[in-house]
Formats: C-alpha cells, structure tokens, sequence
C-alpha cells in the first residue's frame, strides 16, 4: 500500500506492507486523513528528545474491513469511524491502571503512539473507534485530534469552574486547533475574544462566533483597558510569544490553558514570579482528550455545534507541499488528505 513515512529525516511516499489487525485491532481503510501540526514537527524533526516514528499521520475517518481475535466486541466490519483520539495516546491504554481510571488514558504506563493515518490501511486498537453517522463528512476528519484536543481544551474551563457568560480569549484563534475553540467556547456559553494576525484571519475568526477578534499586536491594550483581562486563554499557538500573550492578558485568578507544542527552537515559558503572584494566576497544560470525549464531540458536530474549516485538500503524494504551506501559515482552519492511495 502506499503510505507517508520519514525515513533519516527525509518525508518520502512510497510502498509499504498493509498491516493486519492483531488481537483486539480493527484494520481500517482510510477515506480521510487530517494533517495535524504535531505531523509537520515530527515530520521535520521540531521537537528535541521526542522520539520520532516512521509513519506519519494520526487523524482519520475510514471503513473497518476487518477484525482481529476480540475486536468484535467494538466495532464490526463495514462501520464507518472516526479514529485517531492524538498520536500520543490512540493506540492502546490499560483502562486500570490510576491514571486510566482517573480519566487521563494518555498517561497511561502502557500507553502506545498511534500513527500511520497518511497510509491506505492502518491496523487500530478497537476500543479506540468511535462509530460516526452518515451524515458525518470525511471532512471532518481532523475532528480526530485537532477538534478533540480544542474540545478538551474547553471542557477544562467548566473543570476549573470558568462561568460561561465571561470573556476568555483563544489565541491562534484561526488555526487548526483554535478554529475549533473558537465554535465551541461559543457554544459553550464564553464570551470568545479571538486572537490571531492580519486581516483575512480575523475575519475568518469573527465568522466563527467570537464577539471580537484582535490582531496579536493590539490585544493586550485592547483586553486590558476593555475587559481588565480575561477570566481565561486557551493558548493554540506554535509560538513562545503566544504563551507570553497568554499569560499577560488574564486577569485576577485566571485561567491559562496551554494547548500548542512549539518547536523546541522557541525556547522555555518564562513567567515573571511578581505577575504569577500579582494575578494568583492557574496555569495547567491540555492534551487530546477521552473515547468518550469524541463521542461528545461527534454529536455536537452532527448537531451543527461545531465544523471544521477545510481550506487545503489534497492526494498523499501532495504532503509535501500542504506541510510547506502550513510551516508558512498559507491556508486557514485545516487540511485534509482525500486520496490516500495517490
């Protein structure tokens, strides 16, 4: 089969062997695969002492075509699902260990990576399947990481006992993770100050349901003499200068939700300990989510709550280009692969 993969640090596309479902595993024909920016990072060799995997992709929607010893219990040949649930935890969890039944799978000890969507098949642990219904696009595919870490993103302002009514700002509010923040914050209830640079992005923003969007520039003078600071951020960006931006826009007792991976090149978030006191401020990280996050998500997406924005679309043998195109912020919202078998 034909599949995305780096081999000495060079992106090639080529053939490999299609895997078979082991015990417990669903083999997956994949229809759809979103090209995450975690992908572009491990693809270019980004983020230092993160081990890197041969295969790439880990967003997908796709057809069961068969079932390894056990797996019949989750899914059954001929279900469309959504798969994915981030690269650093789809694979496998234990589901007993204290983590697991604390909610967190993805600090599971035995937890396994999942990649390899950028391919024709891709072999997956069953119980990480989530059944979609039809009238669920292969467009939604990028629901599988992106939308879910925005959307576990969100639900950490209602854990942290965030009132919906309040201002919270999203920065990188018109990229792959923030565009989904943005929808759903607003369903949510938030009142959602996007944050994002140039005009074209702001736009786009706005279209999405925030009350304001704010050129990076201007927003720390605009939330600091409008608002007095936001309750929270939810910090979508690549860049230190947006964890920076993140924290200086709270307000009293807020809420800073750190999201975006940037390169290990932009250095560490540095904090000066007067502000940190100053503000009493709550800075936490959010990662991915659950199975039964994706359930949720997948009915607020057929329910009209929230879409994503796919701008760039394209063949497997057009990754190299989408990954330029996304390293140099040319597209908005998401890109898909719809042929994966070219």
């Amino acid at each position: 089969m034909q599949a995305a993969r780096v081999e000495d640090g060079t992106l090639r596309i080529g053939e490999v062997p299609a895997p078979e479902p082991g015990a417990g595993e669903a083999l997956v024909r994949i229809s759809a695969a979103g090209v995450c920016h975690s992908d572009l990072h491990l693809a270019r060799g980004d983020w230092a002492g993160v081990p890197g995997s041969s295969l790439l992709g880990h967003e997908g929607i796709g057809v069961v075509e068969a079932l390894g010893a056990g797996a019949e219990e989750f899914v059954a040949v001929g279900d469309r699902v959504i798969l994915g649930l981030g690269g650093a935890g789809g694979a496998y969890w234990c589901g007993a260990c204290r983590h697991c039944l604390a909610g967190a799978p993805r600090l599971c000890e035995h937890t396994k990576a999942l990649m390899g969507t950028f391919a024709e098949h891709v072999s997956v642990w069953a119980p990480a399947l989530v059944k979609i219904p039809p009238g669920l696009s292969d467009q939604e595919a990028p629901l599988a990481c992106g939308g879910l870490t925005a959307y576990g993103a969100v639900k950490k302002l209602v854990q942290h006992r965030m009132v919906p009514g309040r201002p919270i700002a999203v920065i990188g509010a018109a990229g792959g993770l923030g565009h989904y923040a943005v929808q759903l914050a607003t369903a949510f209830g938030y009142e959602v100050v996007g944050i994002d640079v140039g005009a074209e992005r702001l736009d786009f923003v706005k279209s999405l349901g925030a009350v304001r969007a704010l050129d990076a520039s201007e927003a720390l003078a605009v939330i600091q003499s409008e608002y007095g600071g936001v309750d929270a951020s939810l910090i979508f960006s690549a860049k230190m200068a947006g964890f920076q931006l993140g924290f200086d826009v709270l307000g009293k007792r807020g809420l800073m939700v750190c999201v975006g991976l940037p390169a290990t090149s932009e250095g560490n978030i540095q904090i000066n300990p007067f502000a940190f006191f100053a503000k009493d401020a709550t800075i936490i990280y959010s990662a991915v989510g659950t199975v039964a996050d994706m359930r949720e998500l997948v009915h607020l997406a057929e329910s009209g709550k929230v879409r994503s924005h796919i701008s760039r679309t394209g063949s497997l043998t057009d990754l190299p280009a989408i990954f330029d195109d996304l390293e140099a912020a040319r597209y908005l919202g998401r890109a898909v692969l719809t042929d994966l078998a070219h």
